[in-house]
């Protein structure tokens, strides 16, 4: 019985290997993807695994530091909490790009120095002569790495908490001032001024 039953039953006909898998997924998977040049830079500076005890117990979560630049004059800090990793960084990422800052430079170096106390930490940049390179440690290092600064002087005192320092760094940009708007910048010269000179 079970004879018949396999000589009845016909082979199933093998697709030709030639043919090509089709269908419009296969195209999308396979086709080459473009991507578009970053306009930003991101850093993750930090990541922390913070507990919030409830009832039943502790509920864990991440935070995450994360520093964006764009490698030219704007730079943004932002600070975020996720369920896991990936959302912390992604939150952190769209803080940073909205509390975004522009820093003036000047021959690839700050225009002048400063320093900045918030909270526990204590900050104080300096501008540098060329070639010098950027002197600064853990996070200041990173925050200055995606701007358009190559040469600078740091000093991180005080407070260690990675978020302070960091924040205070970028106070300490913030308050960088352009040379043509300090209080004795030479005055551009009048007409009359470059007359009497030639």
């Amino acid at each position: 019985m079970a004879d018949e039953k396999a000589a009845t039953t016909t082979p199933r006909a093998e697709a030709p290997a030639s043919r090509p898998r089709g269908g419009r997924r296969d195209d999308r998977r396979n086709a080459p993807r473009v991507e578009e040049p970053k306009q930003f830079e991101e850093t993750v500076i930090n990541i922390d695994r913070v507990a919030r005890v409830v009832k039943g117990g502790r509920r864990f979560r991440f935070k995450a530091l994360v520093v964006v630049g764009d490698r030219k004059t704007k730079v943004g800090v932002g600070v975020a909490k996720g369920a896991d990793v990936q959302s912390a960084i992604a939150k952190a990422t769209d803080v940073a790009k909205k509390s975004m800052i522009t820093i003036p430079v000047v021959n690839s170096t700050i225009p002048h120095d400063a320093e900045v106390k918030l909270s526990g930490a204590r900050v104080m940049i300096k501008p540098a002569a060329p070639g010098t390179g950027i002197i600064a440690g853990g996070v200041v290092r990173q925050i200055i790495g995606v701007t358009g600064i190559t040469n600078l002087l740091s000093k991180s005192l005080g407070s260690t908490n990675k978020v302070n320092i960091a924040y205070a760094t970028i106070e300490a940009l913030k308050s960088q001032v352009p040379k043509e708007q300090w209080l004795n910048a030479p005055k551009p010269k009048t007409a009359k001024a470059k007359k009497e000179e030639a």
